[in-house]
């Protein structure tokens, strides 16, 4: 490389960072607040909340495709980033208009149409640069979980002292920033093409594929959906708003490391003891929080996220991976992601919201913790599949 393709490059590679760091940073303090300020704010019953953080997840379901298609069709991905950045941030405002229980379900699902796009347009962008020019995706792809974890306090402490409805303005705002970056992203984009009729009858043929959609269905379900009820936990136990903040810090800052680690951890335990572990301590951790500990406890045990997600997360896309045959990758990856942060987020943020109002927030988490530790028990199972084949 000359000077300039160097410098090009690492103007490339900040632009990069920065958009994830400023996308992640919006969403990260946005969602975890946000069933905490349909509570305290605008008084919605546990069911109505559970109803507005579920939708998002359905709807991603179906709106993600058809942005892959829109992109494949325009050749335009950093438009279609742009305008999604910006769109998300102009609805993601409207929250701050009406406290009507049905426009607040039109805006959580607008919403989730426009945001749906972020993830994979930006990931497409990224993934095919570093397949081509080199470098690493983990590395680029860790400035969101900074975002993220970094945003969630600072949101919490600012929640303290102006009031929670600053969460809009600051997602619209850091959404809108996030834009110009969106920009000058990189112009490569392919995401990849999804067969799902033939590759669902590929798959179907692999029983430990199946099984292990249910597992990601028990154990990834109940992590997505505590991103939206840990704050309403952490009020429940008696922590303020900046104590939020604190213990989604510690959590999400907790997975960095681990993620770092996984590929080492993987090549030297294997892949299933590291799946089994991950799954097994995330449903303790459920089930503690179900005993209803202090706050200081629950921030003290919020590392054990990093233990649980940092590993579960790159070890299970790359079993997934592992499993099914070479012409059927991507079909496999899209359903892992759609039973995971799709059917599985929607199904145990709804029914959270349900318990909620039939107990408390603590019976929430003994829904996720039985669910997890029955995901990790059907790993034990697939393990002695394993050795029968053996």
């Amino acid at each position: 490389m000359n000077d300039l393709t160097i410098q090009q490059e690492k103007r490339l590679l900040f632009h990069m960072r920065a958009f994830y760091f400023l996308s992640f940073f919006a969403i990260g303090g946005l969602f975890p607040l946000l069933s905490v300020y349909l509570q305290n704010e605008v008084g919605l019953s546990g069911g109505q909340i559970g109803t507005i953080m579920s939708i998002g997840p359905i709807t991603m379901l179906v709106a993600q495709p058809l942005w892959g298609m829109l992109s494949d069709y325009t050749r335009s991905p950093r438009i279609l980033l742009t305008i999604a950045v910006i769109g998300t941030g102009a609805i993601g405002l409207m929250y701050v208009t009406t406290e009507l229980y049905p426009a607040l379900i039109f805006i959580a699902s607008f919403l989730a149409l426009f945001q749906s796009a972020i993830i994979p347009l930006s990931d497409s962008m990224v993934m095919n640069h570093v397949h081509k020019r080199g470098g690493d995706y983990g590395r680029i792809r860790m400035w969101g979980a900074a975002g993220f974890a970094l945003s969630v306090w600072v949101m919490g402490n600012l929640s303290d002292w102006f009031g929670q409805s600053v969460i809009f303005y600051a997602f619209a705002l850091v959404l809108w920033i996030s834009a110009y970056f969106a920009v000058k992203m990189p112009k490569e984009s392919a995401l990849p093409r999804v067969e799902l009729l033939s590759g669902l009858k590929e798959l179907v043929k692999v029983p430990k594929f199946v099984l292990f959609l249910v597992v990601t269905f028990l154990v990834f379900g109940p992590i997505m959906a505590n991103n939206f009820y840990f704050g309403l936990l952490i009020q429940f136990a008696g922590g303020s708003l900046a104590g939020v903040g604190l213990a989604f810090l510690l959590a999400a800052g907790s997975e960095i490391p681990f993620m770092r680690w996984a590929g080492a951890l993987i090549q030297r335990q294997g892949i299933m003891v590291i799946l089994f572990v991950a799954a097994f301590v995330s449903g303790l951790r459920w089930i503690f929080y179900f005993l209803g500990p202090s706050p200081e406890l629950i921030y003290v045990t919020t590392v054990i996220q990093g233990l649980s997600i940092g590993l579960f997360i790159p070890a299970a896309l790359q079993y997934v991976r592992n499993l099914a045959p070479e012409e059927v990758k991507a079909t496999a990856v899209s359903l892992y992601a759609a039973v995971g942060n799709g059917l599985g987020a929607f199904f145990f943020t709804f029914f959270a919201g349900l318990l909620i109002d039939w107990q408390n927030i603590l019976y929430v988490y003994l829904f996720y913790g039985v669910a997890t530790l029955i995901g990790a028990m059907l790993l034990l199972v697939m393990v002695r599949m394993e050795k029968r084949v053996v």
